[in-house]
């Protein structure tokens, strides 16, 4: 019941903060609020599009938040913040803290690992047991060693894993293991931190759930 009035406030804060357009355009299907067993999601980003294929047998609390996620436009506009070559591309820290906040309230329970790590595939990051929220990663090389430790794969790129590799990724690893961004810094301060000090990060423009 909790986790659905977060959801619940989530949706309707992301409707009332989205951008108003300029002139009325037709509206598209609605989106239904269950997400389909399998689900194509397409992320224009800087460095160009690339398309995933969710699907809720390979990890079904997974599937359906992140459905969630993407409905709701959270998506929009957050960075690539870790970008590390030859292992992951990592993002889903918002630059708007009231939605991070009602966001951090809904950790999701863990799936079990049904996919290997492989390169291309899209999964939860996770700090622990059922701490799953908004951060995920794709896997830039087949990273079968992350399965032991419960991180479960929730789809895969289908199309422009090009870009996916193109990802700026001179930073390399988070502070402070390594010379990049400190998560909790972005948390805090946002895009001006990025803009100052990691200038050249890519970013998502949209998530679109595609038909």
């Amino acid at each position: 019941m909790r986790n659905a009035i977060v959801i619940a406030a989530v949706l309707l804060f992301a409707a009332g903060c989205a951008n108003k357009p300029a002139a009325v355009k037709k509206a598209g299907p609605a989106l239904p609020e269950k997400a389909p067993e399998v689900y194509r999601v397409k992320f224009e980003t800087t460095r160009g599009v690339f398309v995933a294929e969710i699907s809720k047998t390979w990890a079904p609390q997974g599937a359906e938040h992140f459905y969630t996620l993407a409905r709701s436009r959270y998506f929009d506009g957050v960075p690539f913040y870790r970008v590390v070559r030859n292992f992951v591309a990592q993002f889903g820290i918002s630059f708007n803290v009231a939605a991070s906040n009602l966001w951090s309230q809904l950790r999701i329970p863990d799936d079990p690992v049904k996919q290997k790590n492989k390169k291309g595939t899209l999964t939860f990051a996770a700090q622990g047991p059922a701490s799953r929220t908004t951060q995920l990663f794709i896997n830039l090389k087949d990273n079968t060693e992350l399965d032991k430790s419960g991180f479960a794969p929730i789809g895969r790129v289908v199309e422009g894993m090009e870009v996916v590799e193109q990802l700026y990724s001179s930073y390399g690893e988070m502070a402070p293991r390594g010379n990049g961004p400190d998560p909790k810094r972005i948390e805090r301060e946002g895009k001006a931190y990025l803009d100052s000090s990691f200038p050249r990060l890519d970013y998502i423009k949209r998530v679109v759930i595609l038909p």
